[in-house]
């Protein structure tokens, strides 16, 4: 099997520094065909370049704006058969990438989350960031009929053939959620199931910098994104059941 192992970076430098050598020291042990790239930000604001070039790392600026738009690159320059991301800012640990490749292997999953809420994951984060966290996961994913735990974590393997066929259209950390939803839709048109794993990591606080969230910003975007999901997804369902043959239809075809 081969994976890109994509990271998200806004001023990461101090952090890569430390993270590209030990995720290509991960990704040597897995003995996996691979490839590390880093979407910075679309003008450099620090010596990001210098780090990925340092430590055998594929660069590209982003090419459209905010977080889902470098999502968006980083999905554009992916060429392994795995999609692999985790952030720039040291709060997903590099060890966790052997148990979620292996269970993408093992379980012929569409997606595998490094997920904080699932038995045995651990959360660091600050309590005010945790309890807002839980509670929209816990929203999304009953609104959505996603079952998965950690719905907004960007800490995931998805399958690459699957992730460049959805089109994306959110701007911030929504399409996290978004792009769950999507792979989903287009599962369900061929009359499958997505099929989600989960495997327990500890969410570090950052390394190194400040954190680019603003929280009330945050809350408000996915409220607003929460609506326009369930929106998607009920015209999906229409769309779906207006155009399926009923029985009678099918009687008279045979």
């Amino acid at each position: 099997m081969s994976t890109s192992v994509v990271l998200l970076a806004y001023k990461e430098a101090e952090n890569l520094k430390i993270l590209l050598p030990q995720i290509h020291k991960v990704m040597e042990k897995l003995k996996d065909d691979y490839e590390v790239i880093v979407i910075d930000s679309a003008k450099p604001l620090d010596n990001t370049k210098e780090v990925c070039e340092k430590n055998n790392t594929l660069y590209y600026p982003q090419e459209e704006p905010g977080y889902a738009g470098a999502f968006r690159t980083g999905i554009k320059y992916v060429t392994k058969k795995r999609m692999l991301v985790l952030d720039a800012d040291g709060s997903h640990n590099p060890k966790n990438i052997a148990d979620i490749s292996r269970m993408f292997d093992r379980g012929g999953y569409d997606i595998v989350i490094g997920s904080r809420y699932t038995k045995g994951g651990v959360s660091n984060d600050s309590k005010t960031s945790y309890i807002m966290s839980k509670i929209l996961n816990t929203t999304m994913r009953l609104c959505l009929g996603i079952r998965a735990k950690d719905i907004s974590t960007s800490y995931r393997m998805y399958d690459a053939k699957q992730i460049k066929a959805v089109t994306l259209t959110r701007n911030n950390y929504d399409v996290l959620q978004e792009v769950i939803l999507r792979m989903k839709i287009n599962k369900r048109e061929q009359g499958k199931k997505l099929n989600i794993g989960e495997t327990p990591i500890t969410f570090n606080k950052r390394m190194y910098g400040e954190s680019k969230r603003q929280l009330l910003k945050f809350i408000r975007g996915y409220i607003v994104t929460l609506f326009m999901l369930i929106r998607i997804n009920l015209v999906s369902l229409f769309c779906l059941l207006y155009t399926s043959p009923s029985p009678r239809d099918t009687e008279r075809s045979r």
